[in-house]
């Protein structure tokens, strides 16, 4: 009889699943205050200090938590970091419960912003670090690695502005600074901050995604300090990045470019995909790449798993991403082989392993060659006294017997102008003789006559 397809269904044993939970993260890391010279920065230390380290920093209207803890808890990335360890540093007056900052407090610029990380390095005696920032981060980070090319041994930058702000911009963030001071969170400011990390139309993405985003922004925001982080983002100057030589006609005397490698990541839907256009033509091509990642604009939360990959296959690329430490010479202190570095190490150890093996077992057959010859001619010098009726009588045999010198190897004798020779048969017996005559050797000293 067949089923009525509008028939009533019960569901069993139907439970709700977060794979990429953010308070594990939270659990994870170790919190601590770094002090600069512009106040505390909330650092939170996310595996083993040992190990190469990766520094994070987030984007406007986030922290390191709401950031970063989906993407670091996805699957791939679990397995990638447990080869690093991750410095999530936050920005002054960003964490979660954080207080107000006060009035007369001078929130840094993003140059200063950008100094405080030798502050960090420095206070965990970090030589040189992998950079991982988006947005206002990304830019940050960028300041960084231009200021001091030294400490940072590779870039990854998601939706990085490399200019000053046009504008637009400055008009639309001005206002919600302004809003964000006097009223606090408003709808406006919700929806700047929405289309600034999902673009036009975000109702049509991921929902829950969206209001997840919306509830962070309407409760866990300081608004007056998220102003003062607007207010220094739009304040903030050009890179003064050129891939051009220093010294060409039309360049700026100091401009010069990134010397790091660097992967530019943006999404198909971010409203800064021209921008991190702009900033790719300022880098050199032959130490950086641009990639643009299909449906989604906030590539860590809708896209982790093709910006996983290549962050993997960056750091792999770069000498990173295998577990098999080289000496201290690497931009981080620590360095990997690629997967085909270690084949061929592995390789040619296993040939030189081989050759040493072969040259090893033919010195033991020389060795074994030289002990049976002495063997030998131990054997005919004891036999030699009583051997009767082969070169003649006893004396004549002793007379002989030290002018008579035996060429074992090519089974010669001399004596009489009679030819020995040295035979063996199938069994392995050793036999001494000339034609008409010969005697079998054995360990004992007395001779065996054998019929001819």
């Amino acid at each position: 009889m067949p089923v009525d397809p509008m028939d009533d269904i019960e569901l069993r044993s139907v439970q709700l699943q977060f794979p990429n939970a953010r308070g594990s993260i939270l659990e994870a890391c170790e919190q601590r205050r770094v002090p600069t010279d512009k106040g505390d920065v909330h650092v939170a230390i996310q595996g083993d200090t040992a190990k190469p380290a990766i520094v994070t920093y987030h984007d406007l209207g986030l922290n390191y938590a709401t950031s970063f803890a989906g993407f670091f808890n996805f699957p791939v990335m679990r397995g990638l970091l447990e080869n690093f360890c991750v410095y999530h540093v936050t920005a002054p007056g960003q964490e979660e419960g954080a207080p107000t900052l006060p009035e007369d407090y001078m929130y840094p610029t993003m140059d200063e912003l950008a100094a405080q990380l030798l502050f960090v390095l420095s206070h965990f005696g970090l030589k040189s670090v992998i950079g991982f920032g988006v947005g206002a981060g990304a830019n940050i980070l960028a300041r960084f690695a231009h200021a001091h090319p030294d400490k940072v041994g590779a870039l990854c930058l998601i939706n990085c502005v490399s200019t000053q702000s046009g504008w637009i911009e400055w008009g639309y963030q001005s206002f919600n600074a302004r809003f964000l001071r006097t009223k606090g969170m408003t709808q406006g400011v919700i929806d700047y901050l929405m289309w600034h990390h999902f673009g036009r139309n975000p109702e049509e993405r991921n929902h829950d995604l969206v209001q997840m985003y919306k509830q962070h922004f309407e409760r866990g925001v300081n608004p007056t300090n998220l102003a003062m982080l607007i207010n220094a983002y739009i304040h903030r100057n050009d890179l003064h990045l050129a891939r051009t030589p220093p010294g060409t006609p039309g360049t700026e005397a100091a401009a010069t470019t990134l010397k790091m490698p660097v992967i530019n990541i943006t999404g198909s839907l971010s409203p800064h995909v021209d921008d991190t256009v702009t900033f790719n033509g300022r880098l050199d091509p032959t130490n950086s790449s641009w990639m643009k990642i299909s449906d989604c604009a906030l590539v860590l939360e809708e896209q982790p798993a093709k910006l996983a990959e290549a962050f993997r296959l960056f750091l792999q690329g770069e000498g990173y991403a295998t577990p098999l430490s080289t000496p201290a010479s690497s931009p981080c202190g620590t360095k990997y082989h690629t997967y085909s570095s270690i084949f061929f190490a592995n390789f040619r150890e296993q040939q030189q392993q081989a050759m040493e093996e072969r040259e090893r077992e033919r010195e033991r057959e020389r060795d074994r060659q030289r002990q049976l010859s002495l063997r030998v001619g131990n054997r005919l010098r004891e036999t030699a006294i009583n051997c009767t009726g082969v070169q003649g009588d006893n004396n004549n045999a002793e007379d002989q017997d030290g002018d008579e010198e035996l060429d074992l190897e090519n089974g010669n004798g001399a004596g009489n102008g009679n030819r020995a020779y040295v035979t063996t048969d199938t069994s392995g017996t050793l036999y001494y003789g000339t034609q008409s005559n010969k005697i079998r050797i054995t360990e004992n000293p007395l001779p065996e006559p054998v019929s001819s």
